[in-house]
Parts: C-alpha cells; sequence; structure tokens
C-alpha cells in the first residue's frame, strides 16, 4: 500500500526515575533512526513522545520521597526531556499525560466505549490495606518470591529472578504502604471485553502480519492461543485520569488503557491536522517499543482502537529485546544502570558514539549486553580508526595536495578501481535503504562503516601521497601524477560527502560536523543525494580539517566500571541491613552422583543441533508445561517441556537452544513432543537454558 504520511511513535517512558541505556536501545533510538530516514526522504513525518506520569510507579516514587506525584512527574520529564534532546532524539513533540489535552482525549475515549454498551461492571475482590484505607495495586504488595526466595517480591513481578506473579502467588504478602498484611475487600471495576476481539485479533496479527518480527509475533501468538479474558481498564487510586462516570469517585483509568491514547493526545497538541494521521487509512503506523511492551501495543490498544473505531492500526510494531549490563540485568533498584544524564555530563561532546554503540549492539533479535569496554572499543577501533580516520585524511590531503580545494575529475584515467568506488557507493545506499525499511538498523549502520573501511582501503591503494614526489619531475609525468590526485581526492571527498547522507539517521550531530567541514547547507542530507558521485563542487574550498571524534582512555572507562561495582556493593550492603541472617549458616551443597560410565559410540549417537523457540504457549492442566514451537533449520517441530514454572511464554520467544532431534518422540498431555531440550538446574532449583554464546545458524550441529 502506498502510504502518505508516517506516524512513527516512541514508547512513553515513566516519569519517576531518570533514563538509562537500556531504555534507549529498547527503542529510543530506533524510533529516532526511522523518522530522520524517513525526513530525509522527504515523507510527512511526526515523530510522537511524551511521559507517562501516571500508574503506580509514580505513587510509589512520591512515597519513598515524601512528596506528592505532581512534584515527581515535573522533575523527571523535565530530566527525560533534556536528556533526549542533548541525544537529538528528533520528536516532533514531547508531551506529558498529565496534560489537559491528554485527560480530555483519554475520557472521551473511555465514554464512547460505556457508551456503546462495551463495558462490563464487575465487583471483585482485591488487596487492601486497612491501616492506610486504600486498595493496593500489584505494586503496592510486596512478599516473598515462590520461585527465588526473594522477599522483596512485588505483586506483580520479582526484581530479582524475573518471573511475573499475581499477588496471590506470593510468600506472606505484606502493604509497601504501611507493612501490614492486607485483607480482600470488594470493589467494582469496568471490564473491556479483550475475549470478544480474540477472533479479530487472530486473523488481524497471525494472517496479516506474518512479517513482524519473530519476538512480537511469537509473543502475540502465545497470548492468542492461550485465549483472551476481560481486562479491568479501571483501578483503586487517587492520581490518574478520573473515570469519568457518575458513582466512579476515587477510580482513575487503567495506566495501560490511559498511556497509549497519549499518542494521540500528543498528536492533537502537536497539530490541527492529527486526524489525518489517526484517522486516514493512508497513514503507516509505527510503534517502537521494549519487549515488555509488546502485548499493549500488539493486542490491548489495538482492541481499543477498533472498539472505539475510526482510527488507523499499526503497520508495525519493531520491539527489541533487553539490554544488559556488563552480563546483569539493568536494575534500577540496585543502581546497576548507565544513566543518561550522568553519561552526558562525563562524556560530553560523544552523545553520538553512544548512538552509535547502542545501535552497534542493539538488541534486535535476543537479549544484547553493554559493556564499557565494548563501548570504548566501538569508539576507538570503529568511530576514530575507521570512519573518522577516512574523513579526516581526505581533508588534510585535499589541503596538502589539492591547495584546499575539490580538485577536478579526469574521466580518461578513471580505472576499475574508481568504478568499483562509485559503485560502493550506490550498493551502500541501497543497503541502506533496505535495512531501515525493514527496521534492521544494526546492518544499516555497518553498511555505513563499511563503506568507510572501503574508503580507507582505496586511499591507501591509490597512496596519492607518492604520486605527490613525481609532481617535481615536471612534464608529462608531473601533469599525469596531478591528474591522478585530482581523480583520487575528488572520488574520496565525494564519497565524505555521502558518508555524512548516511550517517545522518544515526550520528546526527556528526553529519552536522561533516557538512560545516564541507561548508554546505542541511539540504545535502535529502535521501535523493545519496549515491550521487558529485555532491561537492569542483573549486570549492573546504575548512580546515577537524577531528569527529576523540579517543577514549582507559582511565574514564575504569572510573565506570568503579562506579558500578561501589553501586554494587553499596545494595548488598543495604540489603544486608533489610534482611540480616538469623545465624551464620554454611549452605550444604548437594552434588548429583556421576551416572554410569559410557563409551563415545553411545554419546555419538546423540544428535544435538541449535534450534529457534517460534512459539510457546502454557499446556492447559499442567502447571510445569510449555508447548514449544523450535525451528531446526531444516523442519519446525513441537516439544513440550517441562519449565513453565521457571519461564514465561512470551519471555522466551527468539531464544536459541539445544534440542536433542534424535529422541522417539513421547505423548504428554495428549501432545507428541518430538525432541528434548538441554537444561542445566543451579543450586535453587532453578533452571537455565544451555544456548551458544552468541547467535549461530538455527540447525547448527553441537559437538
Amino acid at each position: 500500500m502506498q502510504y502518505n504520511r508516517v506516524l512513527i511513535t516512541a514508547a512513553l517512558p515513566y516519569a519517576n526515575g531518570p533514563l538509562h541505556v537500556g531504555h534507549l536501545a529498547g527503542c529510543y533510538i530506533p524510533s529516532d533512526i526511522y523518522a530522520r530516514y524517513q525526513r530525509a526522504q522527504k515523507r510527512e513525518v511526526a515523530f510522537i513522545g511524551g511521559s507517562d506520569e501516571h500508574g503506580v510507579p509514580i505513587t510509589i516514587r512520591a512515597m519513598k520521597e515524601s512528596i506528592t506525584p505532581q512534584e515527581v512527574v515535573d522533575r523527571y520529564h523535565t530530566q527525560i526531556k533534556e536528556s533526549f534532546e542533548q541525544l537529538g532524539i528528533s520528536f516532533d513533540i514531547y508531551s506529558r499525560t498529565s496534560s489537559p489535552v491528554h485527560h480530555e482525549t483519554a475520557a472521551d475515549f473511555f465514554k464512547k466505549l460505556y457508551d456503546d454498551g462495551l463495558f462490563e461492571e464487575k465487583e471483585s475482590e482485591q488487596y487492601y490495606d486497612e491501616e492506610k484505607q486504600t486498595f493496593l495495586a500489584d505494586r503496592y504488595i510486596i512478599g516473598t518470591c515462590p520461585i527465588c526466595s526473594n522477599p522483596n517480591a512485588y505483586g506483580d513481578q520479582c526484581e530479582k529472578c524475573g518471573t511475573s506473579l499475581s499477588p496471590e502467588q506470593l510468600i506472606e504478602p505484606r502493604s509497601a504502604l504501611s507493612n501490614n498484611p492486607p485483607v480482600k475487600k470488594m470493589t467494582k471495576h469496568w471490564y473491556f471485553p479483550l475475549n470478544q476481539y480474540e477472533p479479530w485479533l487472530k486473523e488481524w496479527v497471525l494472517e496479516e502480519h506474518k512479517e513482524w518480527k519473530n519476538n512480537v509475533y511469537g509473543q502475540c501468538k502465545s497470548w492468542l492461543d492461550s485465549g483472551l479474558y476481560p481486562r479491568a481498564m479501571t483501578r483503586d487510586s487517587k492520581w490518574g485520569v478520573p473515570v469519568p462516570l457518575p458513582g466512579a469517585e476515587g477510580k482513575v483509568l487503567y495506566v495501560w488503557f490511559d498511556a497509549p491514547i497519549g499518542y494521540i493526545s500528543a498528536t492533537k497538541e502537536l497539530t490541527e491536522n492529527w486526524a489525518d494521521y489517526w484517522c486516514k487509512d493512508d497513514t503507516k503506523l509505527v510503534h517502537f517499543i521494549g519487549k515488555d511492551n509488546i502485548v499493549f501495543h500488539c493486542i490491548i490498544f489495538p482492541a481499543m482502537l477498533k472498539a472505539h473505531g475510526g482510527f488507523v492500526l499499526p503497520d508495525n510494531v519493531p520491539a527489541n529485546e533487553f539490554l544488559n549490563l556488563e552480563g546483569d540485568k539493568v536494575s534500577t533498584s540496585r543502581n546497576w544502570a548507565v544513566w543518561i544524564h550522568e553519561y552526558l555530563k562525563e562524556f560530553e561532546g560523544c552523545e553520538d558514539v553512544l548512538r552509535y554503540y547502542l545501535t552497534a549492539i542493539a538488541p534486535e533479535t535476543k537479549d544484547s549486553d553493554f559493556t564499557w569496554k565494548g563501548f570504548q572499543d566501538a569508539n576507538n577501533s570503529e568511530l576514530v580508526a575507521i570512519f573518522g580516520n577516512f574523513v579526516n585524511r581526505c581533508m588534510v590531503l585535499m589541503h596538502k595536495l589539492c591547495g584546499g580545494k575539490v580538485p577536478p575529475i579526469h574521466p580518461e584515467l578513471l580505472d576499475n578501481e574508481d568504478t568499483i568506488i562509485f559503485e560502493e557507493i550506490k550498493k551502500t545506499k541501497q543497503i541502506v535503504e533496505d535495512a531501515i525499511e525493514q527496521y534492521k538498523f544494526r546492518e544499516a549502520q555497518f553498511a555505513v562503516i563499511d563503506l568507510a573501511r572501503k574508503g580507507n582501503q582505496y586511499l591507501q591503494k591509490r597512496e596519492p601521497w607518492k604520486a605527490a614526489n613525481l609532481l617535481k619531475e615536471g612534464g608529462e609525468t608531473a601533469i599525469n601524477a596531478q591528474k591522478l590526485i585530482d581523480n583520487v581526492m575528488h572520488i574520496a571527498l565525494q564519497l565524505s560527502a555521502n558518508l555524512a547522507i548516511f550517517i545522518n539517521p544515526f550520528l546526527p550531530k556528526t553529519a552536522k560536523k561533516m557538512l560545516h567541514l564541507f561548508k554546505v547547507v542541511d539540504k545535502m542530507l535529502e535521501w535523493e543525494n545519496a549515491g550521487k558521485e558529485k555532491l561537492l563542487s569542483v573549486g570549492y574550498s573546504l575548512r580546515e580539517p577537524e577531528l569527529l571524534f576523540r579517543k577514549i582512555e582507559d582511565s574514564e572507562i575504569e572510573a565506570q566500571v568503579a562506579k558500578l561495582q561501589e553501586s554494587a556493593k553499596a545494595y548488598a550492603a543495604a540489603q544486608a541491613l533489610l534482611n540480616p541472617p538469623a545465624e551464620e549458616v554454611v549452605p550444604e551443597v548437594t552434588v548429583a552422583p556421576v551416572k554410569e560410565e559410557i563409551v563415545f559410540d553411545d554419546f555419538a549417537k546423540i544428535d544435538l543441533r541449535v534450534g529457534t523457540i517460534v512459539t510457546a504457549e502454557k499446556v492447559q492442566k499442567a502447571d510445569k508445561l510449555l508447548k514449544l514451537s523450535v525451528d531446526l533449520g531444516f523442519e519446525t517441530r513441537t516439544i513440550v517441556s517441562g519449565i513453565a514454572l521457571h519461564f514465561n511464554p512470551e519471555d522466551i520467544i527468539g531464544k536459541q537452544v539445544v534440542v536433542v532431534v534424535n529422541l522417539a518422540p513421547r505423548k504428554m498431555r495428549g501432545i507428541e513432543s518430538q525432541g528434548m531440550i538441554l537444561m542445566a538446574e543451579d543450586s535453587s532449583g532453578k533452571l537455565h537454558f544451555v544456548n551458544p554464546e552468541t547467535a549461530i545458524n538455527t540447525g547448527a550441529g553441537v559437538n
């Protein structure tokens, strides 16, 4: 379908704390790359962002700091917005869900569904704090995790082991407000009949959007195969968008009903023509999110839009996986994070370096790991040594050998090496276009750096500095030497200009700096100029060379690693004070005895292959079993695995695993299991996947 405008949204960050690198890698840098590219293509674009200022995390932060929720969101909205601006995240608007426009838009949306008779009023028992006289959202309930025995797990998730929970699963639950055990009390809420939209969602997602990323499609399929249920779209709280109904005092809209409507209300603030973006079929709507938001953007919000009527639906939802930090999960409670506002102060002028590294390691298909050593290597070995080095060499040699001006080209002396460079420029344009349109930003950025690498190789082969030695000989030799120098430098400079266009979506400040060196205007960055052989005019004088990137020193990296280590020590000390051990107990380590000895021929009979989990769903009436579809490269098999107590189905989509593929099929709960997944069990009894350290081809043998 031909689209006339592109509507891009990035998940609204909670305004209860600062941004960290996981946020950026998850959706904000990818969405900005996409928006900048679409603008360069001269397409009509609206890039929408804003702070999510309602919900339990806000009120918990306010409670901890003894301030009001409004004071919390005012502080962090400002900080988050400034961080985005400094990083060059080019939102057309960055709004907030506490704005009057949003409150009105969200309330009107709810009222429309209510007036259409879609909501079901239901009473149910909810946890209640008698001392504080308030109902408790899941995050207000704390207890012992049934999986890892963490004594401070939340009612919706254990942050230690990552398991999704419900308050009923917690051992000895207590209120986060008073520390007292909660009681159950009846309350009324309005439920959206999500189950009624299940047939439509199966058709729309599973049939019409098979092109979505595997992790997105797989998680949606798992939810839909497990069956949908009505969901409460209101909560008992004093903070949020009030439910616009009589007799609903003390109740607000559920944050995941209210927050995505923030995309619509922000667009209303941006332009009077907001309906063109949200209500016309020739709009391409793309949601950029992290994987923890997939169900809300692919199932719940589309069902809401469908129920309301008159709105476009997302064309794609390119969700990324999670970014870890130095081999461990990013954790705000443990202060195990790289905070963006701190980075911007400590690495002033290196905004593009962070953008580059997070794109290079983007968790597009699986979780990835931010390391400070990797960050340093990406800067010093790639940006400095390849991209920056090529541009700087061009500028230095141009001033030294061509009088500081773009030299002419002499077609009669062009050869195959010169032709190849022009072909590589055009090829890079196509690669970058295709990759960005398919949301493969790592691949696109790599292609740009690879072109700079080829530029360095071209200069090294041509060695124009050697031809300069022939100028003093005079005559025909000097004339041909100057022509060779002119050709090499002309081609290298045109390649540099193309690099500025190609790198602009990824490193916008670097592209601007290059324009300054070339003394050209922003118009050159329009995508129609990419791949052209004549971007810089012959005879045009360019500025003196400047380094695009600086080297990052070992001492800077050591300081950052030390800061993380101090955070870990401080957290451990705080936990020790909160949960002192009753007595010093040396745990007894039990090791399973080694099984009966086998010979090599016995082992050789086992066929182990690397597979990728495509779908995962719970087996009905079997608490421990998951039904998995595993892509083995040569075929996709159904495998039933007893891992349901250790993993959520939606969290393992896209994981690579090791499979015994020649095990005789076995029926479990009426399902034929066609293999077995290898797992490891730690001392606490928790299972862990045995999988490749880095992604490899599906179907690869394990020897």
